[in-house]
C-alpha cells in the first residue's frame, strides 16, 4: 500500500487562495495527485467545526475522485480554525474512523489533532502533534501529550499492527536539523521532547525513514516560512514521520520526502509498505 502525509497549513488557502503560496500548495497537490495514493493523511487543515465545505470537497473530489473524506477539527473550548486533520482514502477500503480522545491536557483533546482509520491487518493514524510554543510556554503540556499519545499507540498495537505518521513537532536527533547546537531551548528540540519521541519509540515502532536510509544527514521535512532563505540553503527540520510498528518494519519498501518544489513549510510524505 501506499501512503502519503502532509502538513497543509490550511487547507482552504491551499485550494481557494490566490496567493503565489496557495499556487505553491496547488503545484503540490497536483504531484501527490499523481502518487495514487491509497491513503492521503493531512494535518493543519484549519477547519471550522462544521469541517470542509461544498468547495472544499468539490475541489478535493476533482483533485482525488474516488476517495472517501475523513476530518476532525479544533471545537470550543479550543480555537475555531485552529489545527486539524483529514483523510482521504480510497473507495473500497473498509475501515472504521476513529476519532481518539487521549486524556491530553488543557485543549488539546478538542483540537482536531488526532484521527484514525482501523482496517481489517492494522490501524493507521494521523496526527498533528501540539507544539511546545514560543518562549517554551506549553512545553509541559507537550511533554503530557506525548505520553499520552504514545500510551495510545502502544495500546492499538497490542490488537493489530500500526502506521502512524504526521507531523510530530520534534527533530529527534542532531542530524534531523541543520543547527542542533543553536536551537536546544528550541521549541521541537529540545530534551523532553526528544526524549519524548524516543519513549515513543520504545513503545514497539520504528522510525521508517531511518530504518531504510540510516544515518543519511541534510534530509528535512520542513523549513522555517519566517526566514527566506531557510530552504535555498537547506537550513531543515526533519520534524514529520512515518512510524510503523516494529513487527512490520522488513515490509517497508519506501520511505522519503516528496519534492514540494520552492515551496517553504512542510513537504509531503510517502510510505509504501506491503501490508
Amino acid at each position: 500500500m501506499k501512503f502519503i502525509s502532509w502538513n497543509i497549513d490550511s487547507l482552504n488557502a491551499a485550494l481557494t487562495s490566490t496567493s503565489p503560496r496557495a499556487g505553491l500548495s496547488r503545484l503540490v497537490l497536483d504531484k501527490i495527485q499523481d502518487e495514487d495514493a491509497d491513503v492521503i493523511a493531512i494535518q493543519e487543515t484549519k477547519l471550522p467545526v462544521t469541517g470542509p465545505s461544498a468547495k472544499h470537497q468539490e475541489i478535493l473530489n476533482q483533485y482525488f475522485p474516488g476517495y472517501q473524506i475523513a476530518w476532525v477539527s479544533s471545537k470550543p473550548p479550543a480555537r475555531k480554525g485552529y489545527a486539524g486533520t483529514m483523510i482521504l482514502y480510497k473507495e473500497g477500503l473498509n475501515s472504521n474512523i476513529l476519532m481518539p480522545k487521549i486524556e491530553a491536557p488543557d485543549t488539546m483533546d478538542q483540537e482536531g489533532r488526532l484521527l484514525a482509520l482501523e482496517f481489517d491487518d492494522f490501524y493507521f493514524v494521523n496526527v498533528y502533534t501540539p507544539n511546545a510554543g514560543d518562549g517554551l510556554k506549553r512545553l509541559k503540556e507537550r511533554q503530557a501529550w506525548d505520553v499520552c499519545y504514545a500510551d495510545y499507540l502502544a495500546s492499538l498495537d497490542q490488537k493489530k499492527p500500526v502506521v502512524a505518521c504526521g507531523d510530530f513537532n520534534v527533530a529527534h536527533q542532531e542530524i534531523d536539523l541543520a543547527n542542533p547546537d543553536a536551537n536546544h531551548q528550541s521549541a521541537g528540540f529540545t530534551d523532553e521532547e526528544r526524549e519524548g519521541f524516543t519513549n515513543l519509540l520504545g513503545k514497539g515502532f520504528v522510525d521508517s525513514f531511518r530504518y531504510l536510509h540510516g544515518d543519511v544527514k541534510s534530509v528535512y521535512s520542513w523549513w522555517a516560512q519566517r526566514v527566506k532563505t531557510s530552504k535555498i540553503n537547506n537550513s531543515g527540520w526533519r520534524i514529520d514521520y512515518f512510524l510503523v510498528s516494529d513487527r512490520i518494519k522488513d515490509r517497508v519498501t519506501k520511505s522519503e520526502m516528496m519534492d514540494s518544489g520552492e515551496r517553504q513549510d512542510h513537504a509531503p510524505l510517502i510510505l509504501e509498505i506491503s501490508l
